[in-house]
């Protein structure tokens, strides 16, 4: 796997890595600021990889916030990691998630969680969170960057293959079809509420953790693709079907 490292708009550099097993990038998002923050660490076996992509903007051990928006493997599987080389980080999820996950596995210590509309200084950045339940985590939530109009949707707003930095064109159709076959939404009516807000919103950014970040003038391709589509889970993990007959 390859890990390339992109200035995507004002201070915010995307860390990409194609995993052809799956047909997908994996993205993490380096905030240069007074805080240098870093959102979503990748998996554990990414650590390397991704932390030598950060030294190429600035010392790791500088980072002082590590955000993530669910808890899982490829949010978060790195956290231990970058807390350790960086003493002074702070982990930065929902409050649910915090309470529940961080503390369900002992971290009581340099974590901190954050409801609905309540924002973090990090200099010239100013992060806004969301919460958006059920997209696609009991404790899932998303960022606003406000000095740029960036949102930092995790799984929503994901394209297959190797992007490059920034996308334009309409690639709603392939996104539905990877959201069909993984089976990550449960229903599509907490989705396509949460999407209604993000065109409320109008980000001029939208850096999807998976393909390339959105430009905003596209995202009304894949905003109405959620609404006039199904995409929910229908059977389906990972391209495998669940409760079908075992072969005799």
């Amino acid at each position: 796997m390859q890990t390339r490292i992109d200035h995507i708009t004002g201070g915010i550099h995307r860390i990409s890595t194609f995993a052809e097993e799956f047909g997908i990038t994996f993205n993490q998002f380096l905030i240069d600021d007074e805080q240098p923050t870093l959102i979503h660490t990748g998996t554990w076996g990414h650590y390397d990889a991704v932390r030598d992509a950060i030294r190429e903007v600035l010392d790791p051990a500088r980072l002082a916030k590590i955000v993530l928006l669910h808890w899982e493997g490829d949010e978060n599987g790195g956290m231990d990691r970058f807390m350790a080389e960086a003493p002074q980080a702070e982990l930065v999820g929902s409050a649910l998630s915090i309470t529940l996950n961080a503390g369900g596995f002992g971290m009581e210590e340099r974590v901190r969680g954050f409801t609905d509309g309540e924002t973090l200084e990090l200099g010239r950045h100013t992060l806004r969170f969301l919460e958006t339940p059920h997209v696609h985590h009991w404790d899932s939530m998303m960022v606003v960057e406000e000095s740029t109009n960036s949102l930092f949707p995790s799984d929503l707003y994901l394209q297959p293959g190797d992007q490059p930095p920034v996308v334009r064109e309409d690639l709603s159709g392939a996104m539905l079809e990877v959201y069909r076959q993984v089976g990550i939404f449960a229903h599509e009516d907490p989705v396509r509420a949460v999407a209604d807000r993000i065109e409320g919103l109008a980000p001029d950014w939208i850096h999807a953790m998976h393909g390339g970040t959105i430009a905003g003038e596209a995202l009304p391709y894949f905003t109405r693709a959620l609404r006039e589509h199904e995409f929910a889970y229908r059977g389906l993990l990972l391209g495998r079907e669940v409760g079908a007959e075992a072969p005799s």
